[in-house]
């Protein structure tokens, strides 16, 4: 093929100076590619290669090509495999084309340039240059992407071959020119320069549509493009090893922009991207899907298992300390991982529910979580029990029960917490675990704790009335602390219900805390100046400092019923509820303990000092009536004994 003779441009040998003109032309558009998203490379030189085929044949063109291809990745210190390649490839491409010109000149005397019935010869020869040329990077990339071979013909099929005619087109005029006049060929770089801005222009508006600005890197509009056609690939093959689509998302990462600053925040984001990259394989996707978050398509993953196990050793890359402006920051990432095809057969799917698994790896401090279809609250069963969760709160279907809060020191209630239950029309009576995880990551949390204050603040009106002196202790969750307008809505409901700020407490865990300090200490804090108590529940279960304890604008910690129960039986139990009643003590604060289920704990508690019980023994969590009958029954202090 590539000895097939083609008619020259003249009747006589081709003109050295023509040929050298050509090679400098060629190197110097060779050192100029235009690198499209996908691995392919475009060069004009193609105007100046074709018009050598068109003149002198195969040889000369392909000598050119080679040695300019030589030269120009040795200046840009490619791979030799590279340079061997695409020496091949030049080698394929210009041997079909002079075969086609063969074919269609069988004789060698028509000047290819010369009339206008060459140009189809010109353009079916250009075309067929393209074709392999395209198809034999598109398969080279396939193979080394671990890609369909679709995923890479396709996409920039438009783009290289509208660029390949343009710059094919323009051979025999640069021959025209180079008849008359070698000095007349520099003029005809204007029409090539216009086809290289052109198809810069374009392969860099495609570049930036999947690029992320910031890192580098690929973005999640690419990641579902790839992810797409690897799963059909997977889908059409039958023979697919496995693999899973992983969200990554770093851990107080909006600390780190409101501390050090957004400057360094993007320094970090920087950073991240080759830390992963360099636990992936050459096949895995990686993306930045925007913020502080990263999508994963990792191969070759069968199981949960090897996909913990995989995912253990990504987030692993990320432990070593962060060099960020002279400091040396420590982070922490949550990831939630799908598999395919147990999790999802198509992108959309796998990435959501990946979303929903790191929302839950967040919440567990675990690191890594596999979607688990019982937890996510956007199953269609969870999407149905929402709807339903809508409906029971305009029509009261939800209920509140209360349980008894007594002061140890002379067993007086002195206030009652506030538990939702559900009276579900087909489930029965509902605890708040099967429906409040559900609002919690839906709209529907706001709408579900305004409910509950309003119902709780007209019931302690009630019980003000009869002359009960009791408080009522709401339980909020991160959303209401993250919602600005959350202390207005409080301030309405106490005017509303005339109840005094001081009779309401709002209860808090450690991990709303955690979520974000800063926020959350700064909506407390307007919340305890308007004469709210404060109170941090499930104290010594979390993973909160005692610097962030020490600041924060809390009236009460509430001792987590797992030490309190067995107290009496277990030293290191009692030493950690010993340990937090002193602690509150030195910081001015009042101590509650959960759990209390026996006379035993109630006295050891009154010898530690610690000011309030709450438990099964004083009273399981019960309707207000049923509450507000014991109560008005009782003759003498102790404790209620309601069970």
């Amino acid at each position: 093929m590539l000895g097939a003779g083609v008619a020259s441009g003249s009747d006589g040998p081709v003109d050295p100076a023509r040929v050298a003109l050509f090679a400098a032309l060629v190197l110097f558009t060779e050192l100029l590619p235009i690198r499209l998203l996908r691995g392919f490379e475009l060069n004009v030189s193609l105007s100046f290669v074709f018009a050598l085929l068109l003149a002198g044949g195969p040889g000369p063109a392909l000598a050119v090509a080679a040695g300019a291809g030589v030269i120009a990745d040795l200046l840009q210190r490619k791979p030799l495999w590279r340079g061997m390649f695409n020496g091949l490839q030049a080698a394929l491409a210009l041997g079909a084309g002079a075969s086609v010109l063969s074919l269609l000149d069988p004789d060698g005397h028509t000047r290819m340039y010369a009339s206008p019935r060459d140009m189809v010869a010109i353009v079916v020869a250009a075309l067929v240059i393209f074709v392999v040329n395209h198809f034999a990077v598109a398969g080279a990339l396939a193979l080394h992407q671990g890609l369909p071979l679709n995923a890479l013909v396709v996409p920039d099929l438009l783009l290289h071959g509208t660029s390949t005619l343009m710059m094919a087109i323009l051979a025999p005029v640069l021959l025209v020119a180079a008849d008359r006049s070698l000095f007349l060929v520099p003029v005809l770089l204007v029409p090539v320069g216009a086809v290289y801005f052109a198809a810069r222009a374009l392969s860099e508006s495609d570049r930036q549509a999947f690029t992320d600005r910031l890192t580098g890197l690929n973005n999640r509009a690419w990641f579902h493009e790839a992810a797409h056609i690897i799963i059909g690939d997977e889908a059409s093959s039958g023979r697919s090893q496995g693999f899973a689509v992983m969200l990554i998302d770093l851990d107080r990462f909006k600390e780190v922009n409101d501390t050090l600053g957004h400057q360094v925040g993007d320094q970090l984001l920087e950073q991240i991207g080759p830390r992963l990259s360099s636990t992936l394989g050459e096949r895995d996707l990686l993306a930045r899907f925007g913020g502080d978050e990263f999508g994963i398509l990792l191969h070759g993953v069968p199981d949960s298992s090897a996909a913990l196990e995989r995912g253990g050793q990504i987030l692993e890359g990320l432990e070593q300390p962060f060099p960020l402006s002279g400091l040396s920051l420590d982070i922490e990432a949550s990831m939630g991982i799908a598999l395919y095809p147990e999790h999802g057969t198509d992108v959309d799917t796998l990435v959501r529910r990946a979303d929903v698994a790191m929302y839950l790896a967040k919440e567990s401090r675990r690191g890594a979580e596999i979607y688990n279809a019982s937890r996510d609250p956007y199953s269609p069963e969870k999407l149905t029990m929402l709807g339903e969760l809508r409906r029971a709160l305009e029509g009261d279907e939800c209920v509140l029960h209360y349980q008894p809060k007594a002061r140890i020191s002379d067993g007086a209630i002195v206030g009652a917490e506030v538990l939702l239950r559900w009276a579900h029309p087909l489930r029965g009576l509902l605890a708040p675990d099967a429906f409040i995880p559900l609002a919690e990551r839906t709209g529907l949390s706001r709408s579900l704790t305004l409910y509950v204050l309003e119902r709780a603040l007209k019931q302690c009106r009630l019980w003000n009335d009869l002359g009960l002196d009791l408080s009522v202790a709401v339980n909020l969750s991160v959303r209401n602390l993250h919602d600005g307008t959350f202390p207005r809505d409080v301030r309405r409901l106490l005017d509303e219900t005339g109840v005094a700020a001081s009779s309401l407490q709002l209860e808090i865990t450690e991990g709303t805390v955690m979520a974000d300090p800063t926020r959350v200490s700064r909506v407390l804090q307007i919340l305890r100046n308007m004469g709210i108590e404060i109170a941090l529940d499930d104290f010594g279960t979390g993973y909160s400092s005692l610097s962030y304890l020490k600041n924060l604008p809390v009236d009460e910690l509430k001792i987590d019923r797992s030490f309190v129960t067995t107290m009496c039986e277990d030293a290191n139990d009692a030493a950690i509820v010993r340990s937090t009643i002193d602690l509150a003590r030195h910081l001015g604060k009042r101590t509650v303990a959960e759990g209390v289920e026996d006379q035993a704990v109630w006295d050891q508690l009154a010898k530690l000092g610690c000011e309030v019980a709450q438990g099964f023994w004083l009273g399981r969590p019960t309707p207000a009536d049923d509450l507000t009958r014991v109560l008005l029954q009782r003759e003498s202090p102790g404790p209620a004994l309601l069970a």
